[in-house]
């Protein structure tokens, strides 16, 4: 089932993105995240976006939302778009019904672009953003340094 999050979802949320943080350079943050800051986040990207999770069985298997892209104003209409999976369930097509959801309430709050940033390499999460629609619009070299080694990131667009 997906639905909206909450912030009794915070501890959840936290178990599922430092796995990433301390096992991937899927994600730049480098210190795991606590509950009260994961919930801080909800609380501040709610306010404008949406922020929806996949629930089976009480347990949240992953999570999509979406943020501001930029802080200039002129930015306003795109939004930057994440989409996570708990360990151990991915390929089950649980990020393309988030993601899908996600991009449909995005298109409501008349979302110009939706923008997504891939650690890479990355194929599957290359895979479905394309598979959604987005273009890859934009590679940079070795921009972030995770894991004693530097990382690419790539940009990839869905125009509405």
């Amino acid at each position: 089932m997906i639905r909206n999050i909450t912030i009794a979802d915070a501890a959840q949320i936290c178990s599922i993105y430092n796995y990433f943080i301390e096992n991937t350079a899927i994600t730049f943050e480098l210190t795991p995240v606590e509950e009260p800051e994961m919930a801080r986040r909800i609380t501040e990207i709610t306010k404008n976006y949406p922020w929806i999770v996949y629930e089976e069985n009480g347990e949240i298997i992953g999570y999509a939302y979406a943020s501001k892209w930029r802080d200039r104003p002129a930015y306003r209409f795109v939004a930057e778009t994440t989409v996570y999976i708990r360990q151990g369930d991915e390929g089950k097509g649980i990020g393309s019904l988030l993601y899908t959801d996600l991009l449909r309430k995005l298109k409501m709050k008349h979302i110009h672009a939706a923008i997504g940033c891939i650690t890479l390499p990355n194929p599957a999460s290359v895979t479905l953003h394309e598979k959604l629609g987005f273009a890859n619009v934009a590679h940079f070299r070795e921009v972030g340094f995770k894991f004693d080694q530097w990382q690419d990131v790539g940009f990839w667009q869905l125009m509405f």
